[in-house]
């Protein structure tokens, strides 16, 4: 379609919103709500599963193995339990205590139990006690898959007797650690950090675009579509879970994405709108005109962000792919929500948009909206924003090398960068989980819940021999590698603790280069192998992850702006603030600069996060460029030269964007309390990225070079 059939097409639809606009509002209003009615019992579908490869050997071992001998549930949950001070477990009265409340809890849950192994089940388990005997575990396994395994746990939870010191069975002090409670910790994490982005953010955000408005109404309409767009997003997600694993982890970035967007498209087109109408046009004319100008350069952004997520289908990893089926669909509706319900509240509104208004801003909204409809010309005076792109013209080579250079500065801690897996140090310091595990994993070094596995498939049992003395060289491993079942059908499974979970790659890599022998199969299996080859899969991904971001932002930016000079220096600009931003990441996160300040523990980033991050950043700021240009291109097409469609795109879009970004940090900085370090990533890795983006590069970096490039 041509340009100017569809400002044809744009303004006709804007017109017959208007016309309709009550049956409009009514339409999308009782949509969302039923969306939001349907979805209301999204929290328990979702999964903790789907962080690994599925195409990687350590995956087809796993399955080989749990099919096999069934799923290893060693690890799902440990009791921790701490003698009264001055006894030890064997006490009689302790031992009996918590020997008949293992037995009735076994009884109490057959269907949700597996088995209990315990130091209490006999002298045979004396390992599952320390030296000193003070302490011991039990190791309960749960039946079950993902979801199925977490209900479990959360049926049995209350009757695992941990509380206060000296209330568990016999007076002895019980923790939880293993993989369920860790799980469990960064679930009600996450959950939580969702609940207060959609109940504190939005109030806050609210009371950011008042000032930034001057005006309640105007404040008020880009919260209530962001409201809407988290009722419906919320809906899509639930249907979801019907055909697909949704993480929670997915569920959370999704919802800050959505909230985001919804309110930066309802920004731009309020924005729009009131200036429409200051510049004299009647309600149904801004109304249209807002669609045509401010609804196209929406749709185009949330094509751009839409292809964005969708790259990560590249990748087999459930928690990966969810993010692209949920985020897509609260873009588009995000977006459809700005051309339709958006511009039908604008049209009742009218001209009460400045309604309960801060009467202070109105000489500042008069002198933005001055120039719309009126003969462009190069001059000063026209505001903050015009003067910044004033300058930035003025001498664009003294502008550009300093902020590349620090930008590429910013870059050179990425070189430090590590990734790890799931882990207890994601939770906070105290949480009580983290301090089970952290505890247990030191009273008992040679138990780890979270082994090195060998599979071994077709080895008679002095190759299987062979096989296990060479394994047991591997570096790192807390023990020699003991058989964790009997051999089945020619299967047999190998395991061995690691000293350092963090760096599983040389025992990985040693394990994996024993010689089969003719007819042998030796696979690494285990978390820490399935944790490898996802890094792996990852890092390998990454060459053709950038390659589809890159060109399908090329393709979008050249269909919308007809420049393939502005293309590539949006892709440009947008791989600078990306760049910065995963540097600056490295620099807190990993070296651990202002880790007690911001309250987590340094250590490896998890591996799926970075993917995330690079995705959704890199549309994002690619969003922000389409802001720019499209009034850069509107200028021009109304007959501005270069260097004033540049002035005026940076006078009319630098107020929009810089509080847009503002808008965005408050929503982000909801995750930034999180006690979860892994959403810590997100919101900290978002409010780099956005003042980075919203500053530095659109309001200098940006007129420098176009300046040069432009003509």
């Amino acid at each position: 379609m041509s340009e100017g059939r569809f400002r044809a097409f744009a303004l006709g639809w804007g017109r017959w919103v208007y016309r309709h606009r009550y049956l409009v509002v009514a339409v999308f209003a009782l949509a969302v709500v039923a969306s939001g009615i349907y979805g209301r019992d999204l929290g328990p579908r979702l999964t903790q599963g789907g962080w690994f490869d599925d195409r990687s050997e350590s995956v087809v071992a796993s399955k080989l193995a749990d099919e096999t001998f069934g799923r290893d549930t060693d690890a799902d949950v440990i009791v921790l339990y701490t003698a009264p001070p001055g006894t030890t477990i064997d006490n009689p009265r302790v031992y009996s205590a918590v020997r008949q409340a293992l037995s009735d809890l076994r009884a109490r849950y057959p269907g949700r139990i597996r088995k209990i192994d315990s130091y209490f089940d006999g002298p045979v388990m004396g390992r599952f006690a320390d030296a000193s005997r003070t302490h011991a575990f039990a190791s309960i396994g749960l039946r079950g898959q993902d979801t199925e395994t977490v209900n479990n746990y959360l049926a049995i939870e209350d009757h695992l007797g941990a509380g206060p010191a000296g209330s568990g069975p016999g007076g002895t002090t019980v923790q939880l650690a293993g993989l369920q409670p860790v799980v469990e910790g960064i679930n009600l994490g996450m959950q939580h950090d969702i609940r207060r982005a959609e109940l504190i953010a939005l109030p806050l955000v609210a009371i950011l675009l008042y000032f930034l408005f001057g005006g309640l109404l105007g404040a008020l309409l880009p919260v209530l579509i962001g409201g809407m767009t988290i009722l419906g997003t919320q809906g899509g997600l639930r249907l979801l879970t019907d055909f697909i694993q949704v993480n929670v982890f997915a569920s959370a970035v999704v919802t800050l994405v959505s909230l985001g967007l919804a309110i930066d498209y309802g920004l731009f087109a309020v924005t729009r709108f009131r200036e429409e109408l200051h510049a004299g046009n009647s309600v149904e004319e801004a109304t249209a005109r807002t669609v045509a100008t401010a609804g196209r350069t929406v749709l185009f952004s949330a094509a751009i962000i839409a292809v964005s997520l969708g790259a990560l289908f590249i990748y087999p990893h459930q928690v990966l792919r969810s993010v692209p089926y949920g985020g897509i669909s609260a873009v588009l509706l995000a977006a459809v929500l700005s051309v339709t319900a958006l511009p039908a509240l604008l049209g009742i509104v009218g001209e009460r948009i400045d309604l309960w208004g801060w009467h202070r801003l109105a000489s500042v909204r008069n002198t933005e909206s001055a120039e719309v409809g009126t003969v462009f010309r190069d001059e000063r005076g026209q505001g903050f924003f015009s003067d910044l792109a004033l300058f930035a013209m003025r001498r664009p080579v003294r502008v550009i090398v300093p902020v590349v250079l620090a930008l590429l500065a910013l870059l050179i801690p990425f070189r430090h960068i590590a990734f790890g897996g799931l882990s207890e140090k994601y939770l906070a310091s105290g949480n009580p989980a983290r301090v089970a595990q952290e505890h247990f994993d030191a009273l008992f070094p040679d138990f780890r819940t979270e082994p090195l596995k060998l599979v071994v498939v077709g080895a008679n049992p002095q190759q299987l021999s062979d096989i296990r003395f060479q394994a047991d060289y591997a570096p790192g491993i807390t023990g020699p590698f003991e058989a964790a079942a009997p051999t089945t059908h020619g299967v047999d499974v190998l395991s061995a603790g690691l000293v350092d979970q963090t760096h599983p790659d040389a025992a990985i890599e040693l394990v994996r280069s024993i010689p089969a022998p003719p007819g042998v199969r030796i696979m690494a299996a285990g978390v820490p192998a399935l944790e490898y080859d996802s890094i792996r899969g990852l890092i390998d991904g990454l060459p053709e992850l950038a390659t589809i971001l890159v060109l399908a932002a090329i393709v979008l930016m050249y269909a919308a702006f007809r420049s393939l000079v502005l293309a590539i220096k949006a892709v440009v600009m947008s791989a600078l603030s990306l760049g910065a931003t995963l540097g600056v990441l490295t620099w807190i996160f990993v070296e651990g600069h202002g880790a007690r300040w911001l309250g987590f523990t340094p250590g490896p980033l998890m591996f799926a996060v970075l993917v995330l991050i690079v995705t959704v950043l890199f549309g994002m700021s690619t969003d922000y460029e389409v802001f720019l240009q499209s009034r850069m291109t509107e200028a021009r097409a109304a007959g501005a030269p270069p260097a004033e469609a540049i002035r005026y795109g940076i006078a009319h879009t630098g107020r929009v964007i810089t509080s847009a970004a503002a808008i965005l940090i408050v929503v982000t900085g909801a995750f930034g309390f999180s006690d979860l370090a892994l959403m810590k990533y997100i919101a900290y890795g978002m409010i780099a990225a956005l003042i980075l983006d919203a500053t530095v590069i659109r309001l200098f970096l940006t007129p420098a070079v176009l300046k040069l490039v432009w003509r």
